[in-house]
């Protein structure tokens, strides 16, 4: 069973039409019993940072979250989804976030910088290493709504795209992958991306 985390916002709906769309099936649910039998867990975000952890510990998953992760089961996190996988945010101070990877999520800041990062925009990928990257180019177009970005402490990061700055827009580590950008919203390609985690 496929289980998107249902926490109360975000984009729920796009990504559960896109999983469909691939043929599989996904439940959106917070059920503890649900997400304690999911095969594999998707976390797709667009929210805030210090809400979303309180929603995840009201809902009672938040911990059952970290556990799954560390257990290995296939996880996808997506934009708030990545973030929430680092240990603090600057949107949300005194937060902390499941902490299953070592580094800070920063605001996007500079002169004549738009904020939020909105649209289209390259990821430069390690096409060579990264299963959910098989069939797709480097610099492929991706679609983003931003307004913080991870910088992770790990050697991790498998996708980098610029703006402003080089940030990181994807990370994988083991059982767990994350992408800064939407794959629901990236049409083919970011359709391409999802099916190639659905078939893990």
């Amino acid at each position: 069973m496929i289980v998107i985390v249902d926490y109360g916002m975000g984009n729920l709906r796009s990504i559960k039409k896109a999983v469909e769309f691939l043929g599989k099936r996904a439940k959106v649910t917070s059920d503890y019993k649900l997400v304690k039998k999911a095969k594999k867990i998707i976390f797709p975000g667009v929210g805030h940072f210090g809400k979303a952890v309180k929603e995840l510990e009201r809902r009672r998953i938040f911990s059952l979250l970290k556990e799954r992760i560390k257990e290995g089961i296939y996880f996808l996190g997506i934009c708030l989804g990545m973030q929430l996988l680092l240990e603090e945010s600057e949107e949300a101070a005194n937060c902390k976030g499941l902490g299953i990877i070592k580094g800070k999520v920063k605001l996007f800041k500079g002169k004549n910088l738009v904020v939020p990062h909105m649209g289209w925009n390259q990821v430069d990928l390690d096409c060579g290493k990264i299963e959910l990257f098989k069939g797709i180019k480097n610099r492929s177009y991706f679609y983003f709504v931003h307004s913080y970005y991870c910088e992770p402490q790990e050697k991790i990061t498998a996708g980098t795209t610029f703006y402003g700055k080089e940030f990181v827009s994807f990370f994988n580590k083991e059982n767990i992958w994350a992408t800064q950008f939407h794959p629901e919203k990236s049409q083919d390609v970011g359709l391409k991306l999802l099916n190639n985690f659905l078939n893990l």
